[in-house]
Parts: structure tokens; sequence; C-alpha cells
């Protein structure tokens, strides 16, 4: 097969194993089809039902807003337009100890990137972090503009493409290999919440034979191929090289399904255990009732166990239940599972708002949205 996927070899240049890349993961099963036949509908067909959900809903409640008091630490409930950091940076002690170190800097107007690349390294060791780092806007979604940061020159050549007066986060890169998105509910006044979505993140790989460039090897890829052109922006200048037979290639770094990560359903592995772990994360982290976590773990044993994970983003009302894209998801499911998000995400505004919040303007919120789609304009491009 011309394509395995994994993790592999984010966190070191070890080779990849082909046979079992992506280590403490469950192994990934690649035959039958490659994806479910919604998966890359564009996002207007995708989401109309669930506008239009939310309008009736909003009649309802009588406002378009009122979810975005859902989670009251952070402004628009993390909806659009948030600093990442934000959220982590209001975590306790335990909380804290469970959250991939990072530091906040903001790009200094006019300095040249050798300075400023030089600036943020020295920031990040004062904060006791080294490379290899992970580079982040601190505002943004979908993986825009994540890359990972191996060496002063690839840091300088991302400040370099940053844009004047924006933050961005350098993160400790987590030396696990597996990845997965947590969706975590908890209702206010309730000391237990629900993990209702968990979903398995696989960066996707070619192996070479010795015979077909890059770009072959994508191209004869069943799912590859069906989001081609953002691996062949991502590689372009590699697009035309032969890769040694059985030496693999990383696709993506950055695990978002847009960007072209394998997404598949791990809802099978939640545990008591972990969600015990996921309440006791979130008791010490104030305000944040509708959430979903992306985490590095050790392996799949450990995560069910409630243990040996690290969080390296906390996302807000915005958040999605990934297990959608599974390639065996069905539509039934796929709108089920958006359907039931947004309705808790008004139960949960609906009931702060009873408690004297007071829902956002829609004037602030687009606002925000114009912002955040500015900034996402000039980022560097993602890994």
């Amino acid at each position: 097969m011309s394509m395995v996927t994994a993790l592999a070899a984010a966190t070191s240049d070890a080779p990849v194993d082909a046979a079992h890349p992506h280590v403490g993961m469950p192994r990934l099963d690649m035959q039958g089809k490659a994806v479910s036949f919604f998966e890359f509908w564009p996002s207007w067909l995708v989401y109309t039902p669930v506008a239009l959900q939310w309008l009736g809903l909003s009649l309802r409640h009588r406002s378009l807003t009122v979810p975005l008091c859902a989670n009251p630490a952070l402004p628009l409930s993390g909806m659009v337009g948030v600093s990442k950091s934000l959220p982590m940076s209001l975590a306790g002690d335990h909380a804290r100890g469970l959250i991939a170190p990072f530091t906040r800097r903001v790009r200094e107007p006019g300095l040249a990137s050798a300075l400023e690349a030089d600036a943020a390294l020295a920031q990040a060791r004062a904060a006791g972090l080294d490379l290899p780092l992970v580079a982040k806007p601190d505002i943004g979604c979908r993986g825009a503009g994540v890359r990972l940061i191996r060496d002063v020159g690839q840091l300088r050549a991302y400040v370099s493409a940053f844009p004047d007066d924006a933050a961005y986060l350098l993160q400790e890169l987590v030396p696990w290999e597996g990845e997965a998105g947590i969706f975590y509910v908890r209702r206010p006044g309730q000391s237990r919440g629900d993990v209702f979505s968990m979903t398995l993140k696989y960066a996707p790989y070619v192996l070479g034979d010795g015979v077909r460039s890059l770009r072959q090897l994508i191209q004869d890829d069943p799912r590859a191929r069906q989001i081609a052109h953002i691996y062949f922006a991502r590689h372009s200048e590699r697009l035309d090289d032969v890769l040694a037979e059985g030496e693999p290639m990383r696709l993506v770094f950055s695990g978002s399904h847009c960007r072209g990560s394998v997404f598949r359903d791990g809802r099978a592995h939640i545990s008591e255990a972990l969600v015990s772990a996921i309440d006791r994360l979130f008791a010490d982290l104030p305000g944040m009732h509708y959430s979903r976590l992306d985490v590095r773990f050790r392996d799949i044993a450990a995560l069910r166990d409630g243990r040996d994970f690290r969080v390296i983003e906390v996302n807000g009302a915005s958040s999605e239940a990934t297990h959608i894209w599974d390639r065996n998801g069905t539509l039934g499911e796929l709108y089920r599972t958006l359907f039931f998000q947004y309705r808790t995400l008004f139960e949960i505004g609906v009931h702060q708002r009873r408690q004297g919040a007071k829902p956002p303007r829609l004037r602030d919120l687009l606002r925000a949205w114009r912002h955040e789609r500015a900034l996402t304009r000039n980022y560097p491009s993602t890994d």
C-alpha cells in the first residue's frame, strides 16, 4: 500500500516503522473505503442544517447569542477570536500539571526576524522550554499557522511570516505520539461531566517505492488524492522527488482534519477512569462547561486509565465532536451529534443567563470573527 498513517517521528528523527508506525495508538485499518461520502463536502453544505437549528433555538430562547454564555471564563465562550492561551492560563495547580507548558509572545512590529526569533527563544528558555517546540497563533482555529520548530532557522522563518502585533505561542513538543480530541460537557452545578466524544488522530504518510514521485504517491493513494491540493501546497518543493523504496514521508504535522489528518472514532476507549480524570482537570479550570481538549498521550491503555496524557489545547464553544469525520460515519450520526452539541450549548447558555449572565451583542461576535479571519489570512502556512 502506498500510504500508511502515523504520528511517529513527530518528536524525533528516528526511522518510522512502516509495519506499525503509530506507536501507542490502536493499529490503523486502511482497508475498505477511504473516506465517508460526505467527509469532504464544503462547509456551507455540511453546516446549513446546523445554522437553521441555531435560528430555531434562538427563536425559542429569544436570543441569537445566549449560547455564548456557556463558558463564563472566556469571551464569547470561546466561539471565535479568543486567545488559546487564556483557558490554559486560568488553570490551577492540578490542571496546569496536565497542560503542555507554553509561553505567549506578541510579534514585535518592525523587528528583524532573526532578532524576533532570538527574543522568542530567550523567552521560551526563561520559561523552562527549549527546542524543539510547537509554534501556533494565539488566535485561530483548525490548525491554522501551526508548525513544528526544530531549530533556530525554522523559528526565524516562522516569525518572519507572522503578522506584526499578533500573538503566538511556543509550546513544549510532547514526546508522545498518540493524539486525541476529547469532548467534555459539564452542566453548571454538577460535579461530574460527560465525555461524549473522543477522536483518535493519525497523521498521513506515504511510503516511497523508488519509482514514483511524491506527487504520484499522493495521487495514487485512495484517501490522499481526495485532498491532494492540501498536500501539494504543503510540499510544493518536493513534489517531483522520488522517495527511496520503503522511505516514509509525513504529509502533515497538525492534528486537524481539514489540514489532512486522518480521524477515527475513539468512543470505544472512553472509560470511567478517563471521565474521572477529565472531571478532575475541569474542576481546576474554572468557568469551563463546554470544551474539547486536544491531548497527546503515551499509549491508548494509559489514556483509558486516565493517566499519561498532556493537554495541548483547550477549546471553547466552537468545539466539535470530531469523531463524526470517521470514514465509517453516517450522515445521520453526523447530524445527531451536531444537533446534540448545539442544543446542549444553548441549554447551558440559558442556565447561565438565569444566573445573571448577559448574552453578548451580535456585533461583538461579528467583530471577533472578522478579526480572527483577518489574522488567519496572514499566518504562516501549516505543517
